[in-house]
């Protein structure tokens, strides 16, 4: 049991029990997504979401040279809805289809049987690493994904550096502590610079590890990682944990196995990881203006024809909620990491 009478441990520790414990963990027992769910991600929304997508992804292969063979990766799929409808967009393009060997990265038992029974396609696999990806071009799709990993917090006081950990007392209640640490150690010991202008740093150790070995499988095979999360672009970090128990916002320490525990994307943060990688470039834009540019209205008009009233206003309250910006359109941003050679700029 990780959460021990009298015992400290890191909040990434703790994150990693409440989320992906085999036995208690949120998104290995549950269905956290959909109306049923905690909350609804943007595939869930509207089909036209996945739509676009799918045409980002079929043009970003074509200035890939349209390999022959190339590898299709979502990283933590959810429920399957979105790959479920983007192969249905992918049937207008046979060549692609030839091409595509769809890969599905997901640690949850549970979701993978979720994702297995919406999921159809004739080349298709899933993989708990992604050292098990065949050496070739890579797209890599990230939606919601790195918002979901569990995080680390560090907070200067006085030149004095601490890192946030969870202490269970003696009668089991749970806190906050601080402990303090060197943060030279710390920055060694990833190979990273986090504590420049800072007086707060909340990152991944997972999520950076998995930017790292993209970026390698990017610069060695070509291809590109498409991340769409919540988050902000500003070089000075802000605290954003935050958990949600049924559709609401709850307390990090309560709930424990029950809840949601998430963070906002730092995206200054992964362009700053970027550059270590030489030949590597970064494209950054809103929700908004990504599905705009790729044509999300004139989808949207296309679908609604011969629909009835009702129909109409459901498919464009749906659109609303993906683009308008005091919705997801500007919560939500698009990054774009891929080789420097590539001068795709279809949706930003």
């Amino acid at each position: 049991m990780i959460l021990k009478k009298n015992h400290k441990i890191p909040l990434d520790k703790f994150i990693n029990y409440c989320l992906y414990d085999k036995k208690n963990g949120y998104y290995m027992n549950r269905n956290p997504f959909g109306t049923t769910g905690d909350f609804t991600t943007a595939p869930n929304i509207s089909r036209l979401f996945s739509e676009m997508i799918a045409i980002w992804t079929v043009s970003f292969w074509e200035s890939l040279g349209s390999p022959k063979k190339f590898n299709l990766i979502e990283l933590g799929a959810g429920n399957g809805e979105m790959m479920k409808i983007m192969i249905e967009s992918f049937k207008k393009f046979p060549s692609f289809v030839n091409s595509c060997k769809i890969i599905v990265h997901e640690k949850s038992p549970n979701l993978i049987k979720r994702q297995k029974a919406n999921i159809k396609f004739k080349d298709i696999k899933w993989v708990d690493s992604l050292k098990k990806i065949d050496r070739l071009p890579s797209i890599f799709l990230a939606n919601e994904f790195f918002d979901s990993l569990p995080i680390k917090q560090f907070l200067k006081d006085k030149n004095i550096w601490s890192e946030k950990f969870i202490h269970t007392s003696i009668d089991k209640k749970l806190s906050f502590v601080n402990k303090n640490i060197d943060i030279k150690k710390v920055e060694k010991k990833i190979n990273l610079k986090i504590s420049e202008k800072q007086n707060f740093i909340e990152y991944s150790p997972l999520g950076l590890r998995y930017l790292k070995d993209i970026f390698k499988l990017i610069k060695k095979n070509k291809g590109g990682l498409l991340i769409i999360d919540y988050g902000y672009f500003s070089e000075k970090m802000k605290d954003t944990l935050q958990a949600i128990h049924k559709k609401k916002y709850s307390k990090v320490l309560e709930n424990i196995g029950k809840s949601d525990i998430t963070y906002n994307i730092n995206f200054h943060f992964i362009k700053k990881i970027v550059k270590d990688f030489k030949d590597l470039d970064v494209n950054f834009t809103s929700q908004k203006k990504f599905l705009t540019n790729l044509g999300i209205h004139q989808r949207a008009e296309i679908i609604s024809k011969d629909k009835s009233f009702a129909e109409k206003i459901d498919i464009f309250y749906r659109l609303k909620r993906l683009i308008n910006e005091k919705e997801m359109g500007d919560l939500f941003k698009v990054m774009l990491i891929k080789n420097s050679n590539n001068k795709s700029l279809i949706g930003f």
